[in-house]
């Protein structure tokens, strides 16, 4: 789950980390008050859940009121584009206004887990300001990692090491270090999947400051947390990822035209590796579990159908605890509800996979069987480029 840049950097302050002074607003005049009580030159940020603001014309520095007023009315209402959206861009509602900072030196921190490692590893580089993915592709040894034991937990000379390795000034480690110390915990007690800060800047008068913040929560720790749920914003979220999550369905929609749905997690990386080796292009992760309902299958298959880039589909199941026929019923039901549109191919093995076969024959469903995942994955790619 991710939340805004205001909602982080709240979160931030109260773990002790220096953030800009600033307000949310969602309005042009909201925007103007706020400016007017920080006084002097203000920063305009687009809230969105996305990087590259800046150049998509989300991020705007203005002089005077004037200027607030008028870049706020441009920011908010406008559906922001950048390299993270895609073409269609996202909305923007809210418009973070704080301090203009006079900066000396741009930092990048950030902490994820190491699932290689099974440990968090805390991320630092001189390299601030520039997307850390293009500051690894090109320029590795920029980087500092520092992976911490979840056993013993951070140690103050992590942090005194990474402010070394950042070429900080003997005044600037000890803070420093306690920064980094303090966004660990909140990385841990808040069970984050990412705490992210680039710009960390360095002001002109020695000052360290998080000019941005980015915070993900772990979806599987959710439940700990009741507060975030009022964090969340839908109108930054994907409505088939939301509808699948009120349904306790695992679904990602991604850009290709291979509609997949599967039950397990395994099985379904399986089938989108085999789809992309074919040539094709999975649309979307879909694991409806190894437990499912027909309901859920239902309303997976609705949730998968309702993605206009989907030209085919591959229902490839596994029977076990989800039984081959119990899929086959989701399938006919969605049939009398909705007219599928699109190629369906299916492969099936396990428990009930005759009376599962059986039920798709009898639906009158233009389904195509198939033996085995090779065979299936050929099919539906070559039935996904004959849609036109």
């Amino acid at each position: 789950m991710k939340i805004h840049e205001y909602q982080a950097k709240q979160i931030f302050a109260k773990y002790g980390i220096p953030v800009p002074k600033g307000g949310v607003a969602s309005t042009p005049a909201e925007a103007k008050g706020i400016a007017k009580e920080l006084g002097g030159p203000v920063v305009i940020k687009a809230q969105v859940y996305a990087g590259g603001r800046g150049k998509g014309g989300g991020i705007k520095t203005a002089r005077n009121l004037d200027e607030v007023e008028r870049f706020a009315s441009e920011i908010i209402g406008m559906r922001l584009v950048t390299r993270q959206t895609g073409k269609e861009g996202v909305p923007v509602d809210k418009v973070l206004v704080e301090e203009a900072m006079e900066i000396a030196r741009e930092l990048y921190l950030g902490i994820v887990v190491d699932t290689g490692r099974r440990m968090p590893v805390i991320m630092a580089s001189e390299a601030g300001g520039m997307d850390i993915e293009e500051v690894a592709a090109k320029t590795p040894e920029k980087i500092l990692k520092v992976h911490v034991d979840p056993i013993a937990w951070f140690q103050p000379y992590q942090g005194r090491r990474l402010a070394f390795g950042l070429n900080m000034g003997p005044d600037q480690i000890r803070p420093m270090g306690q920064l980094i110390a303090n966004l660990f915990r909140a990385f841990k007690e808040q069970d984050a999947s990412l705490a992210e800060i680039n710009p960390l800047v360095v002001t002109k008068d020695g000052r360290l400051l998080a000019l941005d913040a980015k915070l993900s929560f772990d979806d599987n720790a959710i439940f700990r947390h009741k507060d975030y749920e009022g964090m969340r914003d839908p109108a930054q979220e994907d409505k088939l990822d939301l509808e699948a999550a009120r349904n306790n369905i695992s679904y990602i929609r991604l850009d290709g035209s291979v509609g997949c749905m599967v039950n397990g997690a395994g099985l379904a990386m399986a089938t989108m590796d085999i789809i992309k080796l074919t040539g094709g292009e999975p649309a979307n992760f879909l694991d409806v579990g190894g437990g499912a309902s027909d309901e859920q299958v239902i309303k997976a298959f609705n949730i998968m159908l309702s993605d206009p880039k989907v030209k085919a589909v591959l229902v490839n199941i596994f029977g076990g605890i989800l039984r081959c026929d119990i899929v086959a019923r989701g399938l006919v039901a969605v049939s009398k509800e909705r007219e599928i549109k699109v190629p369906l191919v299916v492969r099936m093995r396990g428990t009930n996979v005759d009376d599962g076969k059986r039920l798709l024959a009898e639906s009158g469903l233009p389904v195509t069987l198939a033996g085995d995942l090779k065979e299936a994955a050929e099919k539906v790619v070559a039935a996904a480029r004959s849609v036109k």
